[in-house]
């Protein structure tokens, strides 16, 4: 273990998160393996505790313990008034725990209620970091901002947040950061009770990558996450952290006898490029630059050739629906393959390389559905504030555009 790893503590107010990731995420079920790769990327998690009244969440309770995370039990109290005693409980145990295990250097509180900002106040106080965890139309406008880093669940890499609607959402009108009610969860609950007797005999599901495309899709997206975190990433904590994302992983599964001669060879395929460091054996990994881009530059004439055929009169085409358009020539592309969190970022990396360029209204509350995308021989001008964007060709000049165009 590395002197400089660092040691993190999670504790889940589960309640919170399960029945706000129902309500605001189209009714999907709160599912632990997201987070726990998230936090595998910045350090080594040695506790894991969830509080709740679980003979209201038995599914979820199975599935937090396939995690190895420690239930604590909290029954509701009876009458008319709830009291919040999952809260007190967690925040005396996060306190005991600051005081107690010094090695702990983070503390991860999954949580959207701003009763925990004294908490998280009080544990930077004694020097440790604090990350935050919620579902974010139900996570309240003052705790993120005193925290180190907060998490939005539905923006982690892995969370598919089903089409709206798709299920039923039975509690309607909470208010921003309200902590949610045990008689909310309704039908909800009754169908997770329904499914528990037919879940009773499932078995572990591998973990691993089967192939080796799934291993290159792990390694880039882990790569990517720890540059985001903690920048220059060399290949003994990419394998570090790789094991903390899959126990199982072994590089003689796929026929290599060690890690960094499986890093060799996803650099020979252009999935990253490897740089001498200052230690022997232990070079540092990053993402290929200029025009040596393997198989991702490859991903990226696919985006120029389609943007291209979808230009008509001079007007870019929506990014919104661009990936689609992808997906129609190329069935597989996934840009989180090559490391990117979302299709906005490999868009924007197709930006500062020159393959294509980007522009959106000003006028406009939703970028995202106003930008358009054209070719990179062409540069986008705004014709006024609220008509849509317009697209002029310009003569080659980046270094992208040689390097790509003379392949």
């Amino acid at each position: 273990m590395s002197a400089d790893e660092e040691r993190i503590a999670l504790f889940l107010d589960y309640e919170n998160l399960a029945i706000g990731a129902r309500e605001n995420l189209g009714g999907m079920a709160f599912d632990l393996k997201p987070v726990a790769d998230a936090l595998a990327e910045r350090g080594r998690v040695v506790v894991r505790r969830a509080y709740a009244d679980w003979l209201k969440f038995a599914e979820d309770g199975r599935m937090l313990t396939r995690h190895h995370v420690e239930l604590i039990e909290i029954p509701q109290r009876m009458g008319s008034v709830r009291k919040n005693a999952a809260d007190i409980k967690m925040a005396v145990d996060a306190l005991e725990m600051c005081f107690e295990r010094d090695y702990i250097t983070t503390f991860v509180l999954g949580t959207g209620d701003s009763d925990f900002t004294p908490l998280v106040h009080k544990l930077r106080e004694h020097n440790k970091q604090v990350i935050g965890l919620g579902v974010q139309m139900s996570t309240s406008a003052l705790l993120p901002p005193a925290c180190d880093e907060f998490l939005f669940y539905e923006r982690l890499e892995g969370v598919e947040v089903p089409a709206k609607g798709r299920r039923t959402i039975v509690a309607r009108g909470r208010g921003r950061g309200r902590r949610p009610q045990v008689g909310d969860v309704g039908e909800v609950e009754v169908e997770a009770e329904a499914e528990v007797e037919n879940d009773a005999g499932e078995t572990a599901e591998p973990t691993a990558p089967a192939t080796l495309e799934g291993v290159e899709r792990l390694i880039s997206q882990t790569l990517s996450g720890l540059e985001r975190s903690s920048g220059t990433v060399r290949a003994s904590s990419l394998k570090r952290a790789v094991l903390r994302k899959e126990s199982t992983f072994s590089e003689a599964d796929y026929g290599f006898r060690g890690f960094t001669e499986l890093l060799r060879s996803l650099s020979e395929r252009g999935v990253i490029e490897l740089v001498d460091s200052s230690s022997p054996g232990d070079p540092d990994v990053q993402f290929p630059i200029g025009g040596n881009l393997g198989e991702v530059g490859v991903a990226f004439e696919l985006l120029a050739s389609t943007v291209e055929s979808l230009v008509k009169d001079g007007v870019g085409t929506p990014l919104s629906g661009l990936k689609t358009q992808l997906r129609r020539r190329q069935p597989d592309f996934s840009e989180k393959r090559f490391g990117f969190g979302g299709f906005l970022q490999f868009a924007k990396a197709a930006v500062a390389r020159g393959v294509v360029a980007m522009a959106s209204s000003p006028a406009s509350s939703r970028p995202r559905s106003s930008t358009t995308c054209c070719p990179a021989n062409l540069v986008t001008t705004s014709r006024s504030a609220t008509t849509s964007n317009s697209c002029r060709y310009r003569t080659p000049s980046s270094r992208w555009d040689r390097a790509f165009r003379s392949r």
